[in-house]
């Protein structure tokens, strides 16, 4: 089975400073905007990759099972996906940018809403079993306001879906 192992780092990025470095500094960084949306069972999300090269669609099934989190993914088809968009119930659009890193992944997700940035997030994808994060790229060090705690719910995809949830999330941090 494939296990999710990650560990997610808010950023903080107000003038887009960051999101223009890591648009520059493709390669190595990867960029793709997505589209994702989650259905009406627990777990399941579609997403569309958008890339200069190609536009992908992946069916997921994402659950914590026995205190391990379960990951599959599969393509499908643009035809499926925009069947199953019409039932989704949370929905997203963001950019990423990815960077392979020796055995981990680097993840920074801008989270958008009509074009502008409303949250950033970070994720570090480790192999199973791994406990602590490697340090993060350099370029990403002075944006971090928080390293997310394991299974603290509040900075999930779905809930972060919603630009006013997110926004009052910021302004909760930045009381901190």
């Amino acid at each position: 089975m494939p296990i999710e192992n990650e560990r997610k780092l808010v950023l903080r990025d107000p003038a887009g400073r960051l999101e223009q470095a890591l648009a520059v500094a493709c390669p190595p960084w990867t960029r793709r905007a997505i589209r994702q949306a989650y259905l009406d069972a627990p777990g399941l999300r579609i997403r569309r990759f958008e890339s200069a090269a190609d536009i992908e669609h992946i069916f997921s099934f994402k659950r914590p099972v026995n205190g391990e989190m379960v990951e599959i993914e599969t393509a499908m088809s643009a035809v499926d996906f925009e069947r199953l968009w019409t039932l989704r119930r949370e929905s997203l659009e963001k950019v990423r940018f990815h960077l392979d890193a020796g055995d981990c992944g680097w993840d920074v997700d801008f989270f958008k809403t009509d074009g502008a940035t409303y949250f950033a997030l970070a994720e570090v994808e480790m192999p199973e079993g791994r406990i602590d994060p490697p340090p993060p790229p350099a370029i990403l060090a002075p944006s971090i306001i928080l390293l997310v705690p394991r299974g603290d719910e509040r900075f999930a995809s779905k809930k972060l879906a919603d630009p006013a949830y997110a926004a009052q999330l910021n302004q909760t941090l930045a009381a901190v």
